[in-house]
């Protein structure tokens, strides 16, 4: 699996990843955009951030990168930059399928992506994604299963991913909504030809929303590699946004309130790879001093005191503006 090279790399920062649905298109649901991106949002604006980050995130040890066809350009942007630097070779690309993009570079779309797990999307869109990423591409994951998704009962589709994973893409899948660990623990039993299908499953996961974690364990011990989005809560553990608990703990390790979320989610034992969806090269660096944090068990215990219901928590998420 491409993880392996993750496994041997001696960087403090190497289980840490970018994910760049924050900067591959205009539009998010992360709280405090206005001040995050440049005033002008074209395509060569977000280019460009997003290549700056790419560099200060290789440069700090990241050697993970997380896109998606629903994020806007972030496949381009990521395929130029890689195209610009053919010495880096050692990172390790993730992307999804799954989600259409349809808000055409706005940020007032009446719908910024649909969804549509089904074996003609899957095509399409794996054509899409060689076109840019070709062989740098290392795992496709079907986006925002939930327990209903078709995916999870498709033989064709179960058929055509088995076929991708032996060309030597790991095949994953993303999970999303109050239900994640049924998602994933139906995934788990996904076969084909009496082996497990899915080598990967990037989940929800952060101080409020941990509803998935005992899931993510039994995934883990499947021999599965764990990806952690969202870790950050879409900006509701940053900065003025944090719940004063975690502004409190922050405070004792020296570090900012987005460094210990992250750092929560660092120490679980099933963590294999955590995403920042920093948006700035300051927001990236603060992100990344996760790694130097070692949490008391006292800090620990008060940090899961913030867990919500999960119902409330994706409710709230879904009030999110697109900004």
């Amino acid at each position: 699996m491409p993880f392996s090279r993750l496994a041997t790399a001696t960087t403090p920062t190497c289980h840490i990843g970018l994910g760049l649905a924050a900067v591959g298109r205009p539009g998010y649901i992360n709280l405090g955009r206005d001040q995050d991106l440049p005033p002008v949002r074209s395509v060569d604006a977000m280019r460009a951030r997003t290549h700056e980050l790419l560099d200060a995130a290789y440069a700090q040890g990241v050697r993970y990168v997380d896109v998606a066809r629903s994020y806007g350009r972030s496949e381009e942007f990521l395929a130029d930059w890689l195209l610009a630097r053919p010495d880096i070779t050692d990172v390790v690309v993730g992307s999804k399928w799954g989600y259409t993009y349809t808000a055409g570079w706005r940020t007032d779309a009446e719908a910024h992506e649909i969804k549509d797990h089904s074996v003609a999307t899957y095509e399409r869109q794996r054509v899409e994604t060689a076109e840019l990423l070709g062989d740098r591409l290392d795992l496709y994951q079907i986006h925002s299963v939930t327990p209903d998704s078709p995916a999870l009962e498709d033989k064709e589709l179960h058929a055509r991913l088995a076929e991708l994973a032996a060309e030597g893409v790991t095949v994953g899948l993303s999970t999303s909504g109050p239900d994640q660990a049924d998602a994933i623990r139906a995934a788990l039993a996904v076969e084909v030809d009496g082996e497990p299908l899915f080598r990967t499953v990037q989940a929800t996961y952060n101080a409020l929303e941990t509803s998935a974690g005992p899931a993510l364990a039994e995934a883990h011990e499947a021999g599965l590699t764990v990806i952690v989005k969202e870790g950050m809560a879409n900006g509701r553990l940053a900065g003025p946004h944090a719940p004063a608990v975690l502004q409190s703990v922050a405070a004792e390790t020296g570090l900012g309130p987005d460094a210990v979320a992250l750092a929560l989610v660092l120490q679980q034992p099933w963590a294999g790879v955590v995403l920042s969806g920093a948006a700035t090269t300051n927001q990236l660096a603060s992100n990344l001093h996760a790694a130097a944090v070692d949490l008391a068990a006292d800090q620990t215990a008060r940090l899961g005191e913030l867990a919500e219901d999960p119902e409330a928590y994706w409710q709230h998420r879904s009030q999110l503006p697109w900004g």
